[in-house]
């Protein structure tokens, strides 16, 4: 008999059940989820028509050691060493956060699973959503093994999950996402749909290094992107420039005569009602005072709250209509060769000169694809007129504005038929939110509203008049 102190039996029971955990229990899961995401997989790329590319697949851990050790990355910060005047290392460890920042965590089971199913959920829980093709034979008829790039307008933090629950059924997308997004636990969920993160501001030369090569990779193994070139939010509800950069970084050593084509599919986006309206008009304000995390989270809750209210009284209704268009494809392949030009072999103002023009063609095209909506029109039709309008009245301008907005080759989701009823709704929402007065059952803007009524119009504003 072998007589031992507490202690130490209860030290050995504590490893034994340790290994017993680490060496056949973890294993096992391991397979089994393995197992279990390999036929998702399978099952996904049987149905999509862009399938999910083995880049988006690889382990993180490999994605940021190809990264870190990229040859350019590498050169960068060597150079970074030398102007810095920084230890090696210390400039090495920036790179490696630099790269843990940007690189996704991919988890096909989670996106397909979780995130369709929750995106699905919440789009037409709030909207009405309205899919339209400019140009669907193009758009069928486009190279699957290229590089597909979704180049949007960007109105509201929905549209992410609004473009990502519509686009699910052909192709899995990886977003640029800004620094707004990097807060637990939503960084790591964005993360695991395949999102890398961009700070859009940033002139440090290392780190738009690293994220310049982390696109290119990317945009060279063909993993679909989705992008907003006007680098944020719209404030006033204009259509703003695009910024370059991310142009730059996929096209920047393109060879359209040895790499897939990269495609830019325009898409327009346009809601009845922006979640965040009155939030980005305040943001217009310079004397205004800056509201806090703190109070964002208070306002979203408070919002949250007033609609569950109304839910409870049965009094709720949907915030109208969401609405898409998909335009017609933009071969980078096809502009290079009309150009006679190739990307990787330019010097940097000659390929920023042809970089600026192609985005140009791109976001033309954009702004041709903006859906027109009912409240939309309504607001430019009410912010037009000089005296109230009868609940008739209004709705013949409006719909003479929308005949001629269809016939001008424009894209109105609603159908002429059905735009009556469409319009009547949309006066209900602008009274209910009092950014329209009615008295004597006459309807006029609302003068302390003007600014969000313009918000709304200017939707649409730079469509042809």
């Amino acid at each position: 008999m072998i007589t031992l102190p507490i202690w130490v039996f209860l030290l050995m029971l504590v490893l034994a059940c340790w290994s017993a955990w680490s060496r056949l229990f973890v294993p096992s899961v391991r397979w089994y989820l393995r197992r279990r995401v390999n036929a998702l997989i399978d099952q996904v790329n049987r149905r999509l028509d862009v399938r999910i590319r083995p880049f988006q697949l690889a382990k993180r851990k490999i994605l940021l050691q190809r990264l870190v050790y990229d040859a350019e990355v590498v050169k960068a910060q060597e150079d970074y060493v030398i102007e810095s005047n920084l230890p090696r290392d210390v400039v090495h460890e920036k790179v490696r956060r630099y790269a843990q920042e940007i690189v996704p965590a991919f988890n096909a089971y989670l996106y397909y699973r979780f995130g369709y199913w929750l995106a699905k959920k919440v789009v037409q829980w709030l909207y009405d959503v309205r899919v339209t093709f400019s140009n669907e034979k193009a758009l069928l008829s486009a190279n699957t093994n290229s590089t597909i790039v979704f180049v949007m307008n960007h109105r509201s933090n929905m549209d992410y999950v609004l473009v990502s629950f519509l686009a699910s059924q052909r192709t899995t997308l990886s977003y640029a996402v800004g620094e707004w997004a990097r807060v637990w636990p939503l960084e790591a969920l964005i993360k695991s749909m395949g999102a890398y993160f961009v700070r859009r501001n940033s002139r440090n030369p290392l780190y738009r290094k690293v994220l310049e090569r982390y696109v290119a990779m990317a945009t060279k193994e063909g993993v679909c992107q989705a992008m907003f070139p006007e680098g944020g939010l719209t404030r006033d509800g204009k259509l703003r420039a695009a910024k370059l950069g991310l142009f730059d970084y996929m096209l920047r050593h393109f060879d359209h005569d040895k790499d897939p084509d990269v495609l830019f599919i325009p898409v327009g986006i346009n809601y009845d009602r922006t979640l965040e309206d009155r939030t980005l008009l305040k943001s217009l304000d310079g004397d205004a005072p800056k509201t806090s995390k703190w109070q964002a989270a208070g306002n979203t809750l408070a919002f949250v709250k007033r609609n569950l209210g109304l839910m409870w009284r049965h009094q709720w209704k949907n915030f109208g209509h969401a609405a898409v268009v998909f335009g017609t494809p933009i071969s980078a392949a096809d502009y290079a060769k009309s150009q006679s030009v190739q990307f990787h072999a330019l010097d940097r103002a000659l390929r920023f000169h042809h970089i600026t023009q192609l985005s140009e063609m791109i976001m033309s095209e954009v702004a041709s694809v903006v859906p027109v909506l009912p409240l939309a029109v309504l607001c430019e039709v009410l912010l037009a007129s000089k005296e109230p309008l009868d609940r008739i009245s209004l709705k013949v301008q409006a719909l003479k504005r929308s005949k001629y907005l269809t016939e001008a080759g424009l894209t109105t989701v609603v159908a002429m038929e059905n735009l009556d009823g469409a319009y009547d709704s949309a006066i209900d929402m602008l009274v209910k939110r009092r950014l329209v007065m009615e008295e004597d059952q006459c309807f006029a803007a609302n003068p302390q509203e003007h600014l969000l009524l313009n918000y709304y119009a200017n939707s649409i504003v730079h469509l042809e008049k």
